[in-house]
């Protein structure tokens, strides 16, 4: 049985998954995968965006003025509904695409060009940039994951 552990503000989280800084992630699984996670997990918000919008249009579909006022005000919640669902997918889409982005046009080496080949030296300025080394050449830089 695994043990969940806990993490430096004092929380439990399941080792591999909750807990772990940015940092500690992608030692754990490497950059590419870290970077293809982000972008999945981004995708599935898109999904939620596009899922939203469709309850969104059959909320309209279905309001008329005619229903009794009980039905009208539920589809109007539904609708409101649609719409904070919608909205909070769209910002959480786009944060975590931008992020992933910004993340991976940091992450080649300026000195032989290669791309995701480095080791995780340190992370710097609590857990917001990381040190790298390139596997190639040895060149080290830092990537930022704060903007």
């Amino acid at each position: 049985m695994r043990r969940a552990k806990i993490d430096a503000r004092g929380q439990r989280g399941n080792a591999g998954v909750c807990g772990l800084s940015t940092g500690e992630r992608m030692r754990q699984i490497g950059f590419r995968k870290w970077y293809e996670g982000q972008l999945l997990r981004s995708h599935a918000h898109l999904v939620l965006l596009l899922l939203a919008v469709l309850a969104l249009l059959g909320g309209f579909e279905a309001f008329s003025r005619d229903k009794p006022w009980a039905d009208q005000i539920l589809i109007a919640a539904c609708v409101l509904a649609s719409i904070a669902i919608s909205v909070l997918a769209l910002r959480r889409y786009l944060f975590l695409l931008n992020h992933a982005e910004w993340v991976a046009d940091q992450a080649v080496c300026r000195r032989c060009e290669r791309y995701a080949l480095w080791d995780l030296m340190a992370e710097e300025d609590e857990g917001r940039r990381l040190r790298v080394r390139c596997r190639h050449c040895g060149h080290e830089w830092q990537i930022g994951l704060s903007e």
